[in-house]
Formats: structure tokens, sequence, C-alpha cells
């Protein structure tokens, strides 16, 4: 198994599959790199070095007590991009891991990288407050900490059942169901819960002023987590010539409901790049 050990000892577990010009891919909340084993595999099988890992506290990475931030998370991301001395990587961030990528460009600049895509990502900003309006409102966020401290375990049953892959004519199975429950169950408790607020209250604004790179944004527009207009809608505004790809009816698990779908769009955008 390969590991980048971070400046605080955490060690950070990472997949690195197939040759070629570099893919890195965040994953979302609660879960971990396994969910993105449908796009490693066919962006690898297509010529490309894709390398999927495991953030702090979820999967098999380290659990600290601390670090549980945006910070620390694209501090993380770093350390694995330049252990592996990645040049021209695509980042692709999917829900709080397009928080990950977008935080790493404003802490860490482009120097790597050459695109970024963001899929159903949580940027520019989830939480409602009084610059922001148009965002959710607290209690929605209190709701998953409450739930997580009482029982995670359903909590993670209930998403995986109901908003995260709800989809009107594309109904994931039971299998699929169940790997986001074990993922979820894999992360630390602590880290799980804090890193609610690291999605949620996150102001990644003035991290998306900084991308000067081609950018590609999908996004579902019946995603009931993170709303099409409170995250690719807006996050595309804010994205000098982003392009916004809009995926009808989709839910917000797209990796799992539309994995054929996104990985030809992600292809395709790879492809727009002059290796």
């Amino acid at each position: 198994m390969s590991y980048v050990t971070t400046t605080d000892g955490a060690q950070i577990f990472y997949k690195d599959w197939g040759t070629g010009r570099p893919v890195v891919l965040a994953h979302g909340w609660p879960l971990n790199s396994d969910s993105w084993e449908a796009q490693q595999l066919f962006l690898a099988e297509n010529g490309y070095r894709v390398i999927a890992h495991d953030r702090r506290g979820h999967g098999r990475s380290t659990q600290t007590w601390h670090g549980n931030e945006m910070n620390t998370y694209a501090d993380d991301l770093a350390a694995v991009i330049e252990h592996l001395d990645l040049q021209d990587v695509t980042l692709v961030g999917f829900s709080t891991g397009g928080g990950e990528i977008t935080r790493y460009i404003g802490r860490h600049g482009t120097a790597r990288v050459a695109q970024a895509v963001l899929v159903s990502a949580v940027p520019p900003l989830m939480l409602r407050r009084d610059d922001n309006p148009g965002g959710l409102p607290i209690e929605v966020f209190d709701g998953l900490r409450a739930g997580s401290l009482a029982d995670r375990s359903q909590l993670y049953r209930d998403l995986a059942d109901g908003p995260f892959f709800n989809h009107p004519r594309k109904p994931v199975s039971a299998g699929a169901r169940d790997a986001f429950w074990a993922q979820g169950m894999a992360a630390g408790h602590r880290n799980a819960y804090e890193s609610i607020a690291a999605f949620s209250a996150t102001d990644f604004r003035d991290d998306l002023a900084k991308f000067d790179i081609p950018t590609l944004v999908v996004h579902g527009d019946a995603d009931q987590v993170v709303p099409l207009e409170v995250g690719g809608q807006a996050s595309a505004a804010l994205v000098k010539e982003a392009r916004l790809i809009v995926y009808p009816d989709a839910p917000h698990g797209i990796t799992e409901t539309h994995k054929v779908q996104l990985g030809d769009d992600l292809l395709t955008f790879l492809k727009e790049y002059p290796a």
C-alpha cells in the first residue's frame, strides 16, 4: 500500500494507476478514494496516470485528532503531488473534494496544475450568511452534525437511500448504497464530524478568483445536497471562462449514477490539453 507522510506525521493513502499525464481525484464526504474507482479505471485505461487519495481521517489514511479543515486537506494534497513530483496535473474534485482542490489552488497556486474540474462541488460557499444569502441555512448542517452524533451509521444509510443518489430514472443498486455506507463507517468519527463544518462553512470565493487554468464545472440540476445554484452555477460564474455542464435531473452522486457520461466528459476535457 502506498502512503505519503505529511509534516505533522499523518499518513495519506493513495492509489496510483496507469501511465501518462497525471490526473488527481479528490473524493467527497464521508467517502474515500474507492468512490472514484469507475473514473480512475476508465481514465487509466485511456492513457492517463490517475492518482486518488484518501483524505486524512477517511479510508486508509491516519485518523488524526486535528487538521480536519480545508487548509490542512489542501496541504495534504500538496504533499501527495510533491511526493510524486507531478506536473501538468488535472485536478478533479467531487463535492468536498472540490473544496479541497479549490483551496489547494488558493494556497499553492497552479505551477503544477494544467486543468481543474469541479464535480457536484461545494464551492463557492454552501452556508447561508449575510454576504451569501443564497446559501443553505445552518440548520441543514446542524442536522447532519446531530445525526452524526446520535447514530452516524443510520445517517449514512439515510443519505445513500435519499438525497445523495436520488434519481427518478437511474436508481443505484443496493450494493452501491452499501459501498457508500461502508466508506462512511471507515472514516474516523471525529474526522467526519468536523468535516461537516469544513465543507459547509469554508468560503472559497477568494480561492476561485485565483484559478488561471482551464476549468470544467459539472453539476446535476436535481442535486439535493449541493444545489446547482449554490454550487456549480455560482462557481462557474467566479472562474474566468469556466465551462459549465449541467446534467438534467441528476442528483449529487453523479460519479455513480452518471459514471459513463462523467467519464466521457472528463476524457474529452483532458484531451483538450496540449500534452
